[in-house]
């Protein structure tokens, strides 16, 4: 085992300047020592702003870096099996950014690929390991709400501005779907973290964002966990108001809280309803990262965000996206054996 884990970056956009790059060089025995973007102006642009030693414009460069040891994935997910493979067959381990991929066939692809070549695969689902969302957790499991029985999701975010085009994330063919896709699945994962894996999923997408053919604007969709948990969720990317709201209602009491924003989490019971300061760190994927580090340097076992969790959590999406990807010509989608059972919503 190593005693450090020198990582290299594939994708140094938007997401890396915050939310997981400086996570590579904060966590203890860990350091960031190459980057890579097609473009090598904005490469080493970052590489000088961020005091990376190296550079790249070419991934296979960089993948066959000697001094890298592990690469983390930040491209948008219609390249995340590629890469993915292109990293297990350099033996190296390597940590994609969610979703996983576009479908859950992808990421059953790419686990296969990592296990082929004895690597481990981790996905950047951060908010298993973030303290806010363990709080929550805990809450849940020390049976301050009782027996839960029943999820409720509701999220909301007003029309974006496509006005200079259209946002790879709303281009079905790379992202893989809308927000929905991108978003709603850090929800979709954390329930899954909490409550155990998804065994039916049935749902509904409508209203094509940007014309016909395009990702979906609205989804409605009801889950039933392994537990016996029950979930309902709507989710409205063209809404006139902004809604983030998680309530998990027990037998005894419920918890409120949102996935997306640093508020208090809301404890009621008894018809008193208390607040529990949970804020976000300043760099969102360290404790993943942290935890990621130390089952590379052999001080822990397992991770809590791996390619398996992960693709469980693609399959929920495929089942509540299929009907509306048959129906707009969708076409990459297919089912993977992953053990869900897929419901189609009635006509």
């Amino acid at each position: 085992m190593p005693q450090r884990v020198r990582w290299g970056i594939v994708g140094v956009g938007d997401v890396t300047e915050r939310k997981s790059g400086p996570a590579f060089q904060q966590a203890d025995r860990s350091e960031l020592v190459a980057v890579m973007r097609r473009d090598a102006a904005k490469a080493a642009d970052f590489a000088a702003r961020h005091a990376v030693p190296r550079w790249y414009d070419d991934a296979d460069a960089l993948i066959a870096d000697p001094e890298v040891d592990a690469v983390y994935i930040a491209t948008p997910p219609d390249s995340h099996r590629d890469y993915v493979e292109r990293v297990a067959a350099a033996g190296k381990p390597v940590y994609v950014e969610k979703p996983m991929a576009r479908t859950a066939t992808e990421c059953r692809a790419m686990i296969d690929a990592c296990e082929t070549a004895g690597v481990p695969l981790f996905v950047a689902y951060y908010r298993r390991a973030m303290p806010r969302f363990e709080i929550a957790r805990e809450l849940i499991s020390g049976g301050r709400l009782g027996e839960v029985r029943s999820v409720i999701i509701r999220t909301q975010h007003p029309g974006p501005d496509l006005s200079g085009g259209l946002p790879w994330r709303l281009d079905p063919q790379v992202s893989g779907g809308g927000l929905f896709v991108d978003l709603g699945s850090h929800t979709l994962d954390w329930l899954d973290h909490v409550f155990g894996p998804v065994t039916e999923a049935a749902g509904r997408a409508s209203h094509p964002l940007a014309g016909p053919g395009s990702v979906e604007t609205v989804v409605s969709a009801s889950f039933r966990f392994a537990g016996g948990v029950s979930a309902v969720g709507l989710w409205d990317f063209d809404a006139a108001e902004r809604v983030d709201r998680i309530e998990i209602i027990g037998t005894e009491g419920s918890l409120a809280l949102s996935s997306f924003g640093p508020e208090p989490l809301m404890l009621t019971s008894g018809g008193v309803t208390e607040e529990i300061a949970a804020p976000y760190p300043d760099v969102v994927q360290r404790p993943l990262v942290q935890g990621i580090v130390d089952v590379l340097t052999g001080r822990a076992h397992t991770a809590v965000s791996t390619g398996e969790s992960a693709l469980r959590t693609a399959s929920v999406v495929d089942a509540v996206l299929a009907d509306y990807r048959a129906e707009h010509g969708i076409s990459f989608w297919a089912v993977a054996g992953s053990g869900l059972r897929f419901r189609r919503s009635p006509e």
